[in-house]
């Protein structure tokens, strides 16, 4: 890590949860004295500017300066909180990521997207601040309660449906195994780990900045990030996507973007993982269409979205691979 990130001062983000687990052994890796552990409350409710700005002082007052490096330990939110701070801090210091969960190892670590949400959406304020450094241990999934492996099984099945049919194939055939107990320490989980990393890494490389092709990666995620939103962020966002990925799959084929058979392939990969399928009944169809509008993604007051032309494959070749719909058919799908 040292060799990647050389540097004076190293500031190791973590939470609450996976800061007593393995906040310790990561600081006591550094030269001592160069390393100071920075905890913030677990859970998405608290990614937030007003951690953010608890954080940046907290690092200001520890003396920390642009000799600094912010290593990122923990799930989704702790590296999108994490890379938040190093791109803002001193106008930008580096970050690594440390990514503990499967959804942080397999998607949030990746990418360079950073940000906080607000009471108005999801990742509404951010930057893109890519990692120098990415560090993967599989093992710590081993430590992880069952519901946390299931959620990030949305984002594997998401990456298989968008660009690895054989994959997408592969992942549900294995989901027994492994969310079986034991599974996550198992020989076959690590592939699936690197598998997901090489498919997101090879689109974010092609496309960084999410002017064209990175937005493939969007599916679930235009009605996923609204229902997570407008739930108080009690549904977990691995749970999100889920849903998003099963109602846009069907808005995809009922707009007759869709293969037939492609929504009842992912709903049945959900199924098998555990995964949610239905808008939450205390959610109405007209709240996520006035979240889904006030989302970056939306461009001239009309919803966008990831839709797939079948398992492998994304629409939206031509148009930027962004599709616009109409609300009355995606208002059908979520009634």
């Amino acid at each position: 890590m040292q060799q990647a990130a050389p540097n004076h001062r190293y500031a190791v983000v973590t939470d609450s949860n996976v800061g007593p687990l393995h906040g310790g052994q990561v600081v006591s890796g550094f030269p001592p004295g160069s390393a100071g552990l920075f905890t913030i409350p677990a859970g998405e409710a608290n990614k937030t500017r007003e951690t953010w700005s608890r954080l940046t002082d907290e690092l200001l007052s520890a003396g920390f300066g642009r000799d600094s490096t912010v290593v990122a330990l923990g799930g989704g939110m702790v590296g999108d909180m994490a890379g938040f701070v190093a791109g803002t801090f001193m106008r930008g210091v580096p970050v690594v990521q440390v990514p503990t969960s499967f959804l942080g190892m397999i998607d949030a670590s990746i990418g360079g997207k950073s940000g906080v949400d607000t009471p108005a959406g999801k990742n509404l304020v951010g930057v893109f601040h890519a990692p120098v450094l990415v560090v993967v241990d599989p093992q710590t999934l081993a430590t992880l309660p069952l519901n946390f492996l299931r959620t990030g099984f949305a984002e594997a099945i998401k990456h298989g449906a968008i660009a690895d049919s054989g994959y997408f194939e592969s992942v549900t055939r294995e989901l027994p195994s492994l969310l079986a107990p034991g599974g996550a320490g198992s020989d076959t989980f690590t592939p699936v780990v690197v598998r997901s990393i090489e498919i997101k890494a090879g689109i974010v490389a092609r496309d960084e900045r999410e002017s064209g092709l990175r937005k493939v990666l969007n599916f679930g995620h235009t009605i996923g990030h609204a229902i997570e939103a407008l739930s108080g962020y009690a549904l977990a966002h691995g749970e999100a996507v889920a849903i998003g990925m099963a109602l846009e799959s069907a808005v995809a084929e009922r707009a007759g973007i869709a293969e037939v058979g492609t929504s009842e392939a992912i709903r049945g990969a959900l199924s098998a993982a555990g995964l949610p399928l239905q808008r939450p009944e205390g959610i109405s169809c007209e709240k996520i269409l006035d979240a889904m509008r006030a989302d970056k993604k939306a461009r001239r007051g009309e919803v966008e979205y990831a839709l797939p032309s079948r398992i492998g494959a994304m629409a939206g070749s031509g148009s930027g691979w962004a599709v616009t719909v109409a609300d009355d058919i995606v208002r059908e799908v979520l009634t």
